[in-house]
């Protein structure tokens, strides 16, 4: 890995000195990869015991050691037929001797030496292990070898290093901070979704509480695409295996859908035959043999409905907008609460346009995507716009289209003033895209809003519309989505806001504290006047006394609290207590503590905390 940034040099150099310290402790293991990564450094290696936390104290013990031996990373070359030799007597071959065959003949092959330790590295480090004074471990995950889950699972140790410590300790604070806000955790504690196994890893069971904050976020951008224009669809969850080879969903995408579902009569004629698993998915990807597909995306039924019917240049743009839901076959290692998941709702939108009005399309798109972005306080972010690889087979469609439709998408970044960057080989298969990268409150960044532009599904369906010169002509489709998914944007909102939602989003937006029974009756007299005006309200009728009340309220994160004693209930008033001040805000008559309610939640004001 050349070319690495001093930091990089710094986690991978400490990725070598991981290994190093393990070989001494367990001299048995076998080691895979130790690469950098975005936050931290990692290796995987192959151990016959667990490894403990206790083992990971050790392990950072000894890594200290090696530190402050000051050993010096030597890097010399070899040929292939020394490297095979050398890592047979280092007695690393399991793991090792792959991945020197992964380097390409005529490619320098280069090992890195610190004090007893050699491993097979392209680089590049630091030159002294002295230099490595703030690192830190963190955790060990079961990894399989490659990726593959058909491959043995490894154990992969995870750290993190800093130039310096007063960087690390920073890190480390952010560290607890996120795991105070880890979306499973919070969703657990308010109740807001569940993940059964007996339902299925990775499918979303939405309480009422979390559906509640998914209706207001749908609510919200639905208002918005009326606004501009769209109108909404539904369409099924399953389609014929036919309509996704048109589009190049299947079997391009086949490694990450479910199996396809093969009618009764097919599949039980098939057996007779004595077709086996994998001859039934040879016949399946090759098209001798139909089925339906559980529907891995939206577009290609969006574009029947476009298709259903003639269009003029005058009916353009046509803009088609659906809360799809879509299946994903993720790995099982790879899912992750709400923000990795095998079945999810996309706020999906998909317009077909001309090639004049490309631009301003795109525009209005990332007009919707920095809308939400400011409404939720997520003002923090990047722009990431996602190139072809030419280099690639996996793109579909000629090279002129792929090149217009990445010239619209730069032309309209530009106008963004906000940061962005190019990364060639990010492109949807069928089209370039941009995606909007957020940071949260915490500096954790996200990839949530995206919008692309595609010349290739419009030509792969045949769809036309007839311009003003009276010929047939093929238009542009553009696929955008702002909140991405609704689970993974409501997962990384969790996150983002510590699960104290502004008051337009939380579950329950006000809580009735009666300090005693004799105020319950007043209190129910107003959770009814709360209710007519749609404000989301409960009472607290425990005998408990009022701090107690006021603490429950906090835990369950309530943005407001109106309190009853004896003396408002007798002026018709409530004391009003917001979550974010963790005072009281003064004594309202009930009309007035209602429309104060009403004005925070239209003008969907922020927490403060």
């Amino acid at each position: 890995m050349a070319g690495m940034t001093p930091l990089e040099e710094i986690r991978h150099s400490c990725a070598h000195v991981l290994a190093t310290a393990v070989l001494r402790l367990f001299p048995e293991a076998k080691l895979d990869i130790g690469p950098p990564t975005d936050n931290g450094f990692y290796y995987d290696i192959d151990l016959d015991r667990q490894i403990t936390a206790e083992d990971l104290e050790r392990i950072e013990e000894e890594m200290c050691k090696v530190a402050k031996e000051n050993q010096r990373f030597e890097r010399f070359e070899t040929s292939r037929e020394e490297a095979e030799k050398l890592i047979r007597e280092i007695g690393q071959e399991r793991y090792k001797l792959g991945r020197l065959a992964d380097i390409p003949k005529g490619d320098p092959i280069s090992f890195y030496r610190n004090g007893e330790f050699v491993d097979l590295c392209a680089g590049t480090h630091v030159n002294y292990t002295k230099k490595l004074k703030a690192f830190k471990l963190l955790s060990v995950a079961g990894a399989y070898h490659r990726g593959d889950a058909g491959n043995k699972q490894l154990q992969r140790i995870y750290g993190t290093a800093f130039p310096n410590k007063a960087e690390l300790e920073e890190y480390l604070e952010r560290l607890e901070e996120a795991k105070k806000r880890d979306h499973r955790k919070l969703g657990r504690e308010l109740n807001l979704f569940q993940i059964d196994d007996q339902v299925g890893p990775g499918l979303v069971l939405w309480t009422a509480k979390g559906a509640i904050i998914r209706k207001e976020l749908q609510a919200f951008i639905a208002e918005e695409l009326r606004l501009q224009g769209y109108a909404e669809v539904f369409t099924p969850h399953i389609g014929k295996l036919g309509l996704y080879r048109t589009s190049g969903h299947f079997p391009y995408y086949r490694d990450s859908q479910f199996f396809p579902i093969v009618e009764g009569q097919a599949l039980s004629h098939l057996a007779d035959e004595g077709c086996s698993c994998s001859e039934l998915s040879n016949r399946l990807n090759e098209g001798d043999v139909d089925g339906f597909l559980l529907k891995p995306m939206n577009c290609p039924m969006h574009i029947k409905i476009f298709d259903a019917e003639p269009h003029s240049y005058r009916d353009l743009p046509v803009r088609l907008a659906e809360f799809g839901t879509v299946y994903r076959w993720e790995q099982s290692g790879e899912l992750n609460g709400l923000t990795r998941v095998r079945g999810f709702t996309q706020d999906d939108a998909h317009i077909f346009c001309t090639q004049e009005q490309v631009e301003e399309e795109i525009q209005g798109c990332l007009d919707l995507v920095r809308t939400v972005f400011r409404t939720l306080g997520m003002t923090d972010y990047r722009v990431r716009i996602g190139l072809r690889d030419p280099d690639s087979s996996k793109y579909t469609g000629e090279e002129v289209l792929w090149d217009k439709a990445e010239a619209a998408l730069r032309a309209v970044a530009k106008t963004l003033d906000v940061p962005y960057s190019e990364e060639a080989g990010e492109a949807a298969f069928y089209g370039p895209k941009i995606d909007f990268v957020v940071k949260d409150v915490i500096g954790r960044e996200w990839q949530l809003g995206t919008v692309q532009v595609d010349y290739n599904l419009p030509e792969r369906f045949d769809l036309t519309y007839v311009g003003a010169d009276n010929k047939e002509h093929r238009p542009v489709m553009i696929h955008r989505a702002p909140f991405g998914s609704m689970e993974r944007f409501t997962g990384v909102l969790i996150e983002h806001f510590g699960g104290n939602f502004p008051v337009w989003l939380a579950p329950e937006q006000v809580r009735l504290l009666p300090i005693t029974d004799d105020e319950l009756a007043a209190a129910e007299t107003l959770l009814a006047k709360l209710k007519a005006a749609r404000i989301r309200a409960t009472i607290d009728g425990h005998s408990d006394k009022l701090g107690a009340k006021i603490r429950r309220a906090e835990v369950d994160r309530i943005p407001y609290m109106f309190v009853l004693g004896k003396k408002e209930v007798a002026e018709d008033k409530v004391t009003v207590r917001s979550r974010a001040e963790k005072a009281d805000e003064g004594t309202r008559t009930s009309a007035e503590a209602v429309a104060l309610l009403l004005e925070r939640i239209g003008e969907k004001a922020l927490p403060v905390a």
